[in-house]
């Protein structure tokens, strides 16, 4: 009884450790693109707007820009920001699952690593709702399937421009968009 007791246990730390490190590439997507840094972001940004679930840019962020700007050298980062009322309201409806705005919006990240090619990095979604029950599950394999389109590309297609973000009104800073969440 000893001996199986003690092998259930090592077999529960075993699979512990395991999934300890493989969390991260569970928990994120990370794909090579076909296409140079701009035109990755504009076919990205095109492939939200023309989505039919509502998706709206609510964003245009570059992170690297600050780290620059303090003396430091990164390369190209750029982070697309979207949201879908479709999605995000059934979510902040109510308070015992407004704390999931800290998933919201959408990010999906452009950027270069020293190899020379472009990368395309997201949240995968659908494996994240799952922690959070039924609804939130639902919710976020939806958004799963519309971020896969996001990331679809047509090479035939011309390469469209990057869509700048509307200047916030009133003359505050920011980086947002005309279509937050």
């Amino acid at each position: 009884m000893g001996k199986l007791i003690g092998g259930f246990i090592a077999g529960l730390i075993f699979t512990g450790i395991v999934a300890w490190f493989m969390m991260p590439s569970l928990m994120f997507q990370e794909q090579v693109s076909p296409f140079g840094f701009e035109e990755t972001i504009a076919r990205i940004q095109h492939n939200i707007v023309k989505n039919p679930n509502g998706w709206a840019l609510s964003g245009l962020r570059d992170p690297a820009k600050a780290i620059q700007a303090d003396g430091g050298n990164v390369l190209p980062v750029t982070m697309i920001e979207a949201c879908s009322t479709k999605y995000s309201a059934p979510i902040l409806k109510t308070d015992n699952r407004r704390y999931l705005s800290i998933l919201m919006p959408c990010k999906i990240s452009v950027y270069k690593k020293n190899d020379g090619k472009v990368y395309i990095g997201n949240m995968n979604s659908g494996l994240m709702g799952m922690m959070f029950g039924p609804l939130v599950g639902d919710i976020m394999g939806e958004v799963a399937k519309d971020q896969k389109s996001f990331l679809t590309f047509d090479p035939n297609t011309p390469a469209p421009q990057i869509i700048l973000p509307k200047a916030p009104a009133g003359g505050a800073a920011g980086g947002g968009g005309g279509g937050g969440c």
